[in-house]
């Protein structure tokens, strides 16, 4: 059997890692300024991570959610504290995308409406309700093609309002800040504005923070620069540094019913077991005090470089666009300087590091960098 070929591939196999370095097969070290799309949130690797699902497989890996699983409570006990939402419930699955869909579902669930109003460049996943919503239809097959959703642009309040009077939209959803657009950030008024109008209209405001959350933006979730707080919050990537984990955080207005939500793998003992280390971690580290450090200190260094048009991002999730495509660029970061980075679009870098990025590793990174696009 072969494998499905949908990802292009760069000829490099990965087979170690630790902190923000990884190997491959032939012994080569690189700088990991990707973190696997976001995903590695305390480094790869980390003793305390490794050895809390040790100690947990060890145990039991998994048992259905027809038990009691006190690991979960504990996860959420310590979640809400972190996050400063411990007035919400929480819902446990396995990905972004499925959070994204069960938080469409509540939404709907909750005011029996169907419309959605997403945003331009929008990327919410791959199932079949995160999809419609995402703003790419290269990737929305005719089966996903049911769900009414309304894309419309970012930072327009005045948009948002005109389609809500119409009386049919059940939610509103919306990245902290859009990752793969190029890491671009809705104001704060903007946010402001999604949720004073969604509170008129009776309408659902879910903030995804799948990739902007955890720490990443340089406070626990992005919208929480705005002071806004969101009906609905989804979450994965950085929440379990790898192991494949999601969660959706309830406000208080909706009404749980038994079996509205479901999930066979989510929350099981193994997942909850990484994101209590995770935040432990996050905590014990002080995290995303060095991602605000850290990530100051990059965008200030970023800006001295010649020949970028537009520096954008909020922590360590940095987008820095050139004029030109960036191919070149990424193949020589990749291949000479042995340094992962991602990229949105043509034209524009990514750079989403483990959150545990030392000033010594984004010197490093500088130089790197300054090899390949200074003269």
């Amino acid at each position: 059997m072969n494998l499905f070929d949908v990802y292009p591939l760069f000829n490099i196999e990965i087979v170690k890692g630790k902190g923000c370095h990884v190997w491959d097969t032939e012994g080569n070290e690189y700088l990991d300024l990707y973190g696997g799309h976001a995903v590695i949130s305390v480094g790869h690797s980390h003793p305390a991570f490794v050895s809390a699902i040790t100690e947990q497989v060890n145990k039991l890996a998994f048992y259905s959610n027809s038990v009691i699983n006190s690991l979960q409570q504990k996860l959420a006990d310590k979640l809400g504290k972190a996050c400063g939402y411990d007035d919400y419930a929480l819902f446990l699955i396995n990905t972004g995308a499925e959070a994204n869909e069960n938080a469409l579902k509540l939404a709907s669930f909750h005011n029996g409406k169907r419309r959605v109003i997403a945003f331009r460049k929008s990327f919410h996943g791959r199932t079949s309700a995160a999809v419609r919503v995402t703003d790419n239809p290269a990737i929305i097959a005719p089966v996903n093609e049911g769900l009414p959703v309304t894309y419309l642009p970012l930072n327009d309040p005045y948009a948002v309002e005109a389609e809500l009077k119409k009386g049919d939209v059940s939610s509103v959803i919306i990245e902290g800040i859009q990752g793969v657009a190029g890491i671009h950030a809705p104001s704060d008024a903007f946010l402001q504005s999604l949720r004073r109008l969604c509170t008129q209209y009776e309408v659902c405001l879910i903030l995804d923070e799948i990739q902007s959350g955890y720490g990443r933006s340089g406070k626990f979730f992005a919208h929480q620069y705005a002071g806004i707080r969101p009906d609905i919050i989804t979450i994965a990537k950085g929440i379990a540094n790898g192991f494949p984990m999601g969660g959706v955080l309830i406000s208080p207005m909706f009404k749980a019913v038994y079996g509205m939500l479901g999930t066979t793998f989510g929350g099981n003992h193994l997942a909850c077991a990484a994101a209590i280390a995770i935040l432990d971690i996050m905590e014990r580290e002080r995290l995303i005090d060095n991602v605000n450090r850290v990530g100051d200190y990059l965008m200030k260094e970023l800006r001295r470089l010649p020949g970028i048009k537009e520096l954008r991002g909020r922590g360590l999730m940095i987008g820095i666009e050139f004029e030109q495509p960036i191919k070149e660029i990424r193949t020589r970061l990749l291949f000479e300087q042995r340094v992962f980075t991602g990229v949105a679009g043509a034209n524009t870098i990514r750079l989403l590091p483990p959150l545990c990025l030392s000033m010594k590793e984004t010197e490093e990174f500088l130089n790197r960098f300054r090899n390949v696009i200074c003269p």
